[in-house]
């Protein structure tokens, strides 16, 4: 089959409110720093009242990653859940607008749950504790996979934040079925260590039988193997997966592939929010891959997409990616 995209990605369609926060303000308000805590709708609002000035923003981390492909020039869709109601609308016109395709049919006006949001709070050393309403995100069903949309992907990028849903993992499985029966690859992103906590061996099963490559943070792929040693994580990986991109934050990325292991050193940037880092970071790298380009220049790439997003508030880019990712895919 003809393939009209180099990647679909699936996950959670979220609305993201971002606003700065002090310290003491998470403490008061028991907001977990530094992870993704999911909220229910009496919590988003709660919180939502007591934030400051917050600036909304369409997110959702595959979507993100989407979004930054698309900047780039890849042909690209995307797969998630949202209402016909205001956020809903602010979503899809966001995403289209960057150029991917968008079909996913929408939760009707009385669905019971709302578009999903979440409510980001930057504290004053760039860190983001996130606090994430699902809404109808939750809902996406095998009945929402057009596998003749996954048969026409180069590669799928799933979310692992998707993981936390009734259907998701028999809509993710559809979704590689798919895909795999028409020569495609399957891309998974961790998301985040306390959600591979929850669903460990769905992982470890997706990952060893389903994935092509793999995309993580140091801990999240720690937690995936149940490892304090990254060198040990990586290992096991590597043993599983054909593509492996391990960030280290400050440290860069490694990324160990066909036998081959090379370390790409982060690009400095004064950091705003790191908010959507590794999702960009996964843009720049799947372009590289996409294109042809070698290892260290994907890593690179990935490393410049990266340095983008934390540069300011939000994880959708404002500069031209497709110039500065341009400038290092020679």
């Amino acid at each position: 089959m003809t393939k009209t995209y180099d990647v679909v990605g699936i996950g959670n369609a979220l609305v993201d409110v971002i606003a700065h926060a002090e310290d003491a303000f998470l403490e008061e308000m028991g907001v977990e720093r530094g992870i993704m805590t999911l909220i229910n709708t009496d919590r988003a609002r709660e919180l939502y009242e007591a934030m400051g000035p917050g600036r909304e923003v369409s997110g959702g981390s595959a979507a993100n990653t989407i979004a930054g492909l698309a900047a780039l020039g890849a042909r690209t869709a995307y797969v998630g859940k949202v209402k016909d109601d205001q956020l809903g609308e602010i979503f899809v016109h966001d995403l289209t607008a960057q150029g991917a395709d968008y079909f996913t049919p929408r939760a009707p006006k009385d669905h019971e749950a709302d578009t999903g949001r979440c409510l980001v709070l930057v504290t004053p050393d760039s860190e983001r504790s996130m606090s994430t309403y699902l809404g109808v995100s939750e809902f996406l069903a095998p009945s929402d996979i057009d596998e003749i949309q996954m048969a026409r992907a180069e590669w799928i990028f799933l979310e692992g934040y998707r993981f936390d849903g009734p259907d998701s993992h028999a809509a993710f499985a559809k979704a590689i079925g798919a895909t795999k029966r028409a020569g495609g690859k399957v891309a998974v992103t961790l998301s985040d260590p306390f959600c591979v906590e929850r669903h460990r061996d769905a992982f470890r099963t997706m990952v060893r039988e389903g994935a092509d490559m793999l995309v993580a943070n140091e801990h999240e792929l720690k937690s995936l193997y149940q490892t304090d040693d990254l060198e040990r994580a990586m290992a096991l990986a590597e043993a599983e997966v054909p593509i492996t991109a391990c960030t280290v934050g400050p440290g860069g990325v490694h990324v160990l592939a066909g036998g081959a292991r090379v370390h790409a050193d982060a690009v400095a940037t004064d950091v705003v929010d790191v908010t959507g880092a590794g999702d960009l970071f996964a843009s720049g790298f799947l372009w590289g891959v996409v294109t042809g380009r070698d290892w260290m220049t994907a890593a690179q790439m990935g490393n410049v997409a990266a340095a983008e997003i934390i540069s300011h508030m939000g994880a959708r880019p404002e500069a031209d990616l497709k110039a500065l990712v341009g400038k290092v895919a020679v």
